[in-house]
């Protein structure tokens, strides 16, 4: 069996997806999936133990001996107790990039190991597995936009509501925008790794204490998003790269380690050559500078200059899937 599922790109309302928030304020992000891949191999083993390949081998008797945590819990949640089974990741782009990759993960583990057993699970029904998985089982301090998008795919709008259902549509977009849109937006990776988790835990302790000053800048955050929403659905590409600008400044007053000095030396030169608009995708510290640019040419030619890869991307609109099944 071989799944694969997308990585993610945040357009607006990023952070307002922690039960944290959206439990007490309701949260909303605008999000799309792209065709950079989590992809996740399940096959029989012939020998009595779980086999499993991912940055580090294991073969172990039990699922309750499974170092990775993800793993472990999946098997768990999805009922396999017997061995006799390998499982291999791989990956386009490399975790702690900001690109929702545990979200990915999570859910393409989930997607093969439902087919292993024939189980005919809904988009929806693998992203709430796959949100238990990571903040109620493991407590990890994160949202749920990743899950959802990767199993979901298309670029679409989350409503997170207070009682904890998330209600999902798709940004209705004009072709040409959609096209536009696609082409304009260019990634370069900053050569920084990091794990979300350090910046997510601030925020999350933030709002738990209703900090005044994060709850301010995700009510801000959040209407930046509606504000993303309405500026695209309008074709108004140029509005929509002005609102990233304008999140990113804000962005960067939640923690010391949204940013860095090179970052913002390269995010700087990005806006003075060819760039409407950009920010650092994910949670911070590291990761892709996304900007959206009708100079494409001349920003591309200054990033690499300035030693920065770019990522090309096309928007996948068809979310966590089964390559192959035999």
């Amino acid at each position: 069996i071989v799944v694969r599922s997308p990585l993610r790109i945040t357009l607006g309302g990023g952070a307002t997806d922690l039960a944290s928030y959206y439990r007490s304020f309701g949260g909303f992000v605008l999000s799309a999936a792209i065709d950079k891949y989590v992809y996740i191999t399940v096959h029989r083993a012939f020998v009595d133990k779980f086999i499993l390949k991912y940055s580090e081998v294991e073969y172990v008797e039990s699922r309750d001996d499974v170092k990775h945590p993800l793993i472990r819990e999946a098997l768990r949640l999805v009922g396999i107790e017997r061995p006799f089974l390998e499982i291999t990741s791989m990956a386009d782009i490399p975790a702690g990039t900001g690109l929702g990759s545990s979200g990915s993960f999570t859910t393409a583990l989930l997607k093969a190991l439902h087919c292993s057993k024939q189980d005919l699970v809904s988009p929806a029904r693998l992203a709430e597995e796959a949100c238990r998985i990571e903040i109620d089982i493991l407590g990890e301090p994160v949202g749920k936009q990743d899950q959802y998008i990767s199993a979901l795919g298309g670029m679409t709008c989350f409503d997170f509501q207070r009682n904890d259902e998330v209600h999902a549509c798709s940004l209705p977009l004009a072709r040409d925008i959609l096209y536009d849109l696609e082409d304009n937006l260019l990634l370069f990776f900053t050569g920084f790794n990091r794990r979300a988790a350090v910046t997510l835990k601030e925020q999350d302790e933030k709002s738990k204490q209703h900090n005044q000053g994060m709850l301010d800048d995700l009510h801000f955050a959040k209407q930046l998003g509606f504000d993303s929403k309405a500026a695209l659905e309008a074709g108004d590409l140029a509005g929509f790269a002005e609102l990233m600008n304008v999140h990113w400044e804000r962005k960067k007053n939640r923690s010391r380690h949204m940013s860095n000095p090179q970052i913002d030396a390269w995010y700087d030169l990005g806006r003075k050559n060819g760039a409407l608009g950009g920010k650092l995708v994910g949670a911070g510290g590291g990761g892709f500078l996304m900007f959206y640019a009708e100079d494409r040419a001349r920003l591309r030619r200054t990033m690499r200059e300035a030693g920065l890869a770019e990522i090309r991307f096309h928007f996948d609109f068809e979310g966590t899937k089964v390559l192959i099944n035999s």
